[in-house]
């Protein structure tokens, strides 16, 4: 399993060959300037929740990857599917095995809109897994005791990507906890720099991470890990 980081929430991954994109925030983001969403190769893309730094460039990803299959919420998967996108919708606690492994949709606390004011359902994250690894996409959440579910209703985490930049999702201090939830020692960081009000002290974040116990990863947009 590769994963890159796009900037912001956005990440690819490589599993099993195929290509899934989650929350483009791409051309948007001055940040990301590096990256050409022409050339993103996209089986699937999954969105956490409507607002529109999470899906900003679903559709322009979604005309040059034609055959692109859009998982997320029913309100989101319908409000594409106007637009011509093919989609499959899950729901909290519900999951759906694809060609490349299993994606089970969770909760996540947050609000979620899309950009023309269509209610977008509640928000979510994703836990994903194969025979070989699974990982944890929060999306846009606040800490949450639900998270304690995930270890006794998924398999064992490899890593879990979490928003560190507060103000709008919980910040370092709450995703360490979050990390001790979940019961994974690695943690993606993700959701800070974007913006002023989440512009991230990655010094302090790191050696808070360490005196927990705990890998915090910050990736360079473009950057790419291996599990």
């Amino acid at each position: 399993m590769k994963i890159t980081y796009l900037g912001h929430a956005a990440l690819q991954l490589e599993i099993a060959g195929k290509y899934i994109v989650v929350d483009p925030f791409i051309s948007g983001n001055p940040l990301a300037s590096g990256i050409d969403i022409a050339t993103l190769k996209a089986d699937y893309i999954l969105l956490t929740h409507g607002h529109q730094d999470h899906i900003l460039d679903v559709e322009q990803i979604a005309k040059t990857n034609p055959n692109t299959l859009v998982v997320s919420n029913y309100e989101i998967v319908s409000w594409l599917g106007e637009k011509g996108l093919n989609g499959h919708p899950l729901n909290h606690g519900g999951k759906k095995v694809f060609d490349f492994g299993t994606v089970k949709y969770v909760t996540a606390i947050h609000s979620s809109v899309l950009p023309d004011g269509t209610y977008g359902g509640n928000p979510g994250g994703f836990v994903i897994w194969n025979a070989d690894k699974c990982i944890y996409i929060a999306g846009d959440t606040a800490l949450t005791l639900d998270m304690k579910l995930i270890p006794d209703t998924c398999p064992a985490l490899d890593l879990a990507v979490l928003p560190i930049g507060d103000n709008f999702t919980m910040g370092y201090e709450d995703a360490v906890i979050a990390a001790d939830f979940v019961q994974c020692e690695k943690v993606l960081g993700c959701h800070y720099d974007t913006f002023p009000p989440i512009v991230l002290d990655k010094s302090a974040a790191r050696q808070h991470f360490e005196a927990k116990g705990k890998e915090l990863l910050l990736l360079e947009i473009g950057e790419s890990i291996s599990l």
